[in-house]
């Protein structure tokens, strides 16, 4: 039963256990950092987390976050970055009815016509995990935005997340999430262990009057937790997610939409990990054209690792996995990202003295070609509480936002990578 030795070893480093372990791989790249590393200022007060952060069609980039009031009360706020400066704070709605969690997050996303769209998680009934995605979209540059409308329409007490956002059209938006309505089992309210059915996988679109089409289910048992990630191809939105199989395999596959309909998920790479419950540990997904990269966390062969596959065909095939990282202080929590002539992946520990957060770089041409590799930071917080880092690449520079915990309450820190003028000079970790 070595996979529970794993699923335990796993939900203690989740919580903030340090069990004992043996050193982790993390190799050195072959050449010196090319790159500096810097402080990037956020604009955001001294408590939030629950960091979104994605590049508008202009160019901008857009971060949002979540902030919390008094008693259960919480706001969904955004900023822009030009390259130079940000903008000032807007809020995107607030609410005492929110379902608010370190893994299942708000999304922000802005299509070609120059609308912007955000979602959050509304609770619908009084059970821990019963909630229901909803949706929001502003016309006027995140003046004003919709009154909420919610994505899911079954009216079961379930749970309902994990969502992906891509722009569909020019002003329409395609949206994924994981669908719990059929695990409502009698008198538990959840998941296939307490009589109830399999979490599912279900697509829709909304156009600039929130009107929904083409609601689908994509994949009617997936993992219940786990995070799903879309990017957009030359050839249309590219999905990925955790697959959950008869046999608790739970491997990573990927979707795309294909002149008019989504294709048959395929695995990115056999791993067969067999895995007991949710590792709460998503994929990642960025794509240039018709080259596609996808990271993930495994623990296939009782051993965690980080691997990196890259596709030349939008999604249709990946090549052999590269792996980043190994050990049982891996975290995953992965990002990736695409610029030019690099791809970037970025990943967290946790050791004995604390969680770091890491980034890779490859040659887009060759995926087994690690170019470079930088701890980005040392965090104070540890598990759940700091989150999912996020990152995103534009005009040669990388941007990163993770959430640390300071004196017990969580704050937002920023990073920005640019090229060195002298690669000789050592980058240090951001404290």
């Amino acid at each position: 039963m070595r996979h529970y030795l794993v699923l335990l070893l796993f939900l203690l480093t989740a919580c903030g256990g340090d069990p004992a372990a043996p050193a982790s791989m993390v190799p050195a790249a072959e050449t010196r950092a090319a790159h500096e590393l810097s402080d990037w200022p956020l604009p955001v007060p001294g408590t939030a987390a629950q960091s979104d952060l994605v590049i508008a069609p202009d160019g901008r980039l857009l971060l949002s976050w979540v902030e919390a009031g008094s008693g259960s009360r919480h706001a969904l706020v955004f900023a822009s970055f030009d390259g130079s400066a940000w903008s000032s704070p807007q809020e995107i709605a607030r609410g005492d009815d929110w379902f608010v969690n370190w893994a299942d997050t708000p999304h922000i996303a802005a299509t070609e016509d120059g609308a912007l769209w955000a979602h959050w998680l509304r609770q619908s009934a009084k059970a821990a995990y019963a909630y229901d995605v909803v949706l929001s979209r502003s016309g006027d540059g995140g003046k004003t935005w919709s009154p909420p409308l919610a994505v899911n329409e079954d009216g079961t007490p379930t749970e309902h997340g994990f969502v992906s956002l891509w722009p569909q059209s020019r002003d329409s938006l395609g949206i994924a999430w994981l669908d719990g309505r059929n695990t409502a089992g009698e008198g538990h309210g959840g998941h296939e262990e307490h009589g109830g059915g399999a979490m599912t996988l279900r697509v829709a679109n909304f156009d600039a009057a929130l009107r929904k089409s083409a609601e689908s289910e994509l994949d009617p048992r997936t993992c219940d937790c786990c995070q799903t990630s879309a990017a957009m191809t030359a050839g249309g939105p590219l999905l990925v997610y955790r697959d959950r199989d008869g046999d608790e395999i739970r491997d990573i596959v990927a979707t795309r939409f294909d002149r008019g309909a989504w294709t048959l998920p395929r695995k990115v790479h056999d791993d067969r990990w067999m895995m007991p419950a949710c590792p709460v540990n998503g994929p990642a997904v960025a794509a240039s054209g018709r080259q596609a990269w996808v990271a993930w966390y495994t623990a296939a062969g009782d051993m965690p690792k980080v691997r990196v596959a890259r596709s030349q065909d939008g999604g249709d095939s990946f090549s052999a996995p590269v792996d980043l990282d190994s050990g049982l202080q891996v975290q995953g929590r992965v990002g990736v990202a695409v610029d030019g002539a690099s791809a970037w992946v970025n990943w967290t520990r946790e050791q004995a003295d604390g969680q770091s957060l890491w980034l890779a770089r490859y040659d887009a041409a060759d995926p087994s070609k690690e170019v470079e590799r930088i701890e980005v930071a040392k965090l104070q917080g540890r598990g759940r509480a700091t989150g999912f880092p996020q990152m995103v690449a534009r005009g040669g520079i990388v941007y990163l936002v993770w959430t640390d915990v300071i004196d017990g309450k969580p704050v937002l820190r920023g990073a920005r990578l640019a090229a060195k003028e002298d690669p000789d000079i050592p980058s240090p970790a951001v404290q």
